[in-house]
């Protein structure tokens, strides 16, 4: 009798916990969408700035978030995911791998302003960058790797070790092994754990409020400066200059992220999908 109280009272406290999750979200998604969907249209989103972004619209700033985007996939996801199977798959020392993990958790838990000061102090000022869109890409994707390491290494060790003593019982290399076989069955926590940084990054006003340059203008190339979509809210709603715009650039942005995040999920689901139909 007292079990299955205690039962019941578990799953209360799970359901309410559940609910109460999916009640913030509805809310801050749905304040966020009633104050800025009536200032999004077509004029807004392919527009220019003006009066500081009291008025016109924010092409500038979502060109510098999706450079921002690129930027940070093209460094991140190499260097994270190669240190996943680096250490998963080849490293033998565990002093070595402890320090790896170690400082992989030190970074994780470094406030996103900490990094932009260390991105103003080395990148601009030390090695003469300038404030550019390639020094917040940096910025970013220093913060992006921690996470795709730590998800994807975790993804490496719960694959089963039968798949990878079967691949080497037919003769195939080290190599061979992780690229045909490894990969594919890790594929949907690398691309969650690849979901989860980028998302979380793009939407950093104080990582990228030192290193960017804050421009208005449309940026030509990644050595122009810019102002991406968080930092162009930040600086609406801080200075007072558009509240309305203020919603406008949020909505805007919830847009890209619920996106990114839709796309991605299609996609993992689709390669779980595949694989198990594969494997069985």
């Amino acid at each position: 009798m007292r079990a299955k109280l205690i039962q019941k009272l578990t799953k209360s406290m799970f359901v309410s916990s559940a609910i109460i999750t999916l009640s913030v979200l509805t809310l801050i998604v749905g304040f966020i969408l009633i104050n800025g969907i009536s200032i999004v249209d077509l004029e807004f989103v392919f527009g220019l700035p003006q009066d500081s972004g009291s008025d016109g619209g924010i092409f500038p700033m979502i060109l510098s978030t999706i450079y921002l985007i690129v930027i940070t996939s093209i460094i991140s996801i190499p260097v994270g995911l190669g240190c996943a199977i680096y250490v998963s798959q080849y490293a033998s020392n565990g002093n070595l791998i402890n320090s790896i993990r170690f400082i992989s958790q030190i970074l994780s838990s470094v406030p996103s302003i900490v990094f932009g000061l260390f991105g103003l102090a080395f990148l601009v000022f030390f090695l003469k960058m300038g404030w550019s869109i390639l020094s917040a890409g940096i910025v970013l994707s220093l913060m992006a790797i921690p996470t795709i390491f730590q998800v994807s290494e975790v993804t490496f060790q719960s694959i089963p070790k039968m798949y990878e003593e079967a691949c080497y019982g037919i003769g195939a290399s080290k190599w061979q092994c992780i690229t045909t076989v490894l990969l594919p069955i890790a594929l949907p926590g690398i691309l969650t754990g690849i979901i989860l940084a980028i998302t979380r990054t793009i939407s950093e006003a104080a990582a990228v409020m030192y290193v960017v340059g804050s421009s208005l203008d449309i940026p030509i190339s990644i050595l122009d400066t810019g102002r991406p979509l968080p930092l162009h809210l930040y600086v609406l709603a801080s200075e007072g200059i558009s509240m309305p715009n203020a919603y406008g650039t949020a909505t805007v942005l919830l847009v890209i992220v619920l996106a990114i995040t839709l796309i991605s999920n299609f996609t993992v689901n689709y390669y779980q999908k595949k694989t198990v139909g594969c494997l069985n």
